[in-house]
């Protein structure tokens, strides 16, 4: 157990790692720019036809969803990268299981979408 006094301060530096590590990935993952335009798209078409505050929820969700898994994957990535920087079965194996999480997560949240906002075009 940390025995360590509580610290604001501390508290506050530990969201500024956090933010760094969404910089990280933003610029350095292709595909988290990918899902920060879908994620920008999806706010605006939620604004665009109105959604109620239960689709909100489930969008923010999804977005959320969609964007842990990225942060997983790419700090799997990265840490197997470093461990084992030559070629290794094993390592590829887990990097595609990470890989694969994302995969599952981004199809969720397109199906979500497309739930939510194509009953909304339809009625346009």
């Amino acid at each position: 157990m940390n025995n360590e006094k509580f610290s604001i301060k501390k508290r506050l530096k530990s969201f500024v790692y956090a933010f760094n590590g969404l910089l990280l990935l933003i610029k350095n993952e292709h595909n988290a720019r990918i899902h920060l335009v879908t994620t920008v798209c999806a706010v605006i078409a939620g604004f665009w036809f109105n959604i109620s505050s239960l689709e909100w929820i489930v969008i923010i969700f999804a977005i959320g969803f969609v964007i842990s898994f990225e942060i997983v994957n790419s700090s799997i990535e990265q840490l197997a990268d470093f461990v084992s920087p030559e070629r290794r079965e094993k390592i590829k194996s887990v990097k595609d299981l990470a890989a694969a999480a994302v995969l599952v997560a981004a199809i969720t949240a397109a199906c979500i979408g497309l739930v939510i906002f194509i009953p909304k075009i339809i009625a346009m």
